[in-house]
C-alpha cells in the first residue's frame, strides 16, 4: 500500500484525482503499478486499476492473473472491479471506502457477486486515513 500511495501522490501533483494501483504477484513482487491518467491521456478508461492490470498482463504474457493481489488506494469503481474479476485476480486490497462510486462493498459488491464466473477476496481500510486524507486535499485544493 506505501507504493500505492506514493503513486496517487504522483497522481495528485500531476492535476489527477490521487489513486494508485499496484498489482503484486503470487510471490509478492510487484508486476504492474501505475496512477490514474484519466486528465493526462484524455481517456475515461485511465484508472490507476486498469492501467496496472495491463501492464501486468503484459508482462506475464497472459491476461489471467490468478494468484494475483490488487493492491488500491481508493475502492474501485464498477469499471475497475469488473476488470479485477475478467482478470482473475484473487484478491483487491484498498484504502478509503468510496461511498459515491464503491463497487467493492459501497455500492455494489462486484468482486463478490455469486453471479458471476469469478470471486474475489476483499480486504478494506488498509492505510485507509493516509488514502482518505490525500483524496480530501485533493478536492479541497480545487474548492
Amino acid at each position: 500500500m506505501n507504493r500505492a500511495l506514493e503513486l496517487a501522490r504522483e497522481a495528485a501533483a500531476a492535476g489527477e484525482v490521487p489513486v494508485g494501483a499496484v498489482l503484486v504477484g503470487a510471490h509478492g513482487s510487484v508486476v504492474g503499478e501505475a496512477r490514474n491518467r484519466v486528465e493526462e491521456l484524455g481517456d475515461a478508461t485511465a484508472h490507476a486499476e486498469l492501467l496496472a492490470l495491463s501492464k501486468a498482463g503484459r508482462a506475464a504474457g497472459d491476461w489471467r492473473l490468478v494468484g494475483h493481489t490488487l493492491v488500491v488506494t481508493l475502492e474501485p469503481c464498477a469499471m475497475c472491479a469488473m476488470a479485477a474479476v475478467w482478470s482473475r485476480v484473487d484478491r483487491i486490497v484498498y484504502g478509503a471506502a468510496d461511498p459515491k462510486a464503491g463497487a467493492a462493498w459501497s455500492l455494489y459488491n462486484i468482486p463478490q457477486d455469486r453471479r458471476l464466473n469469478h470471486h474475489i477476496e476483499l480486504v478494506d481500510g488498509v492505510m485507509a486515513e493516509e488514502s482518505a486524507q490525500l483524496l480530501q486535499d485533493f478536492f479541497e485544493e480545487r474548492r
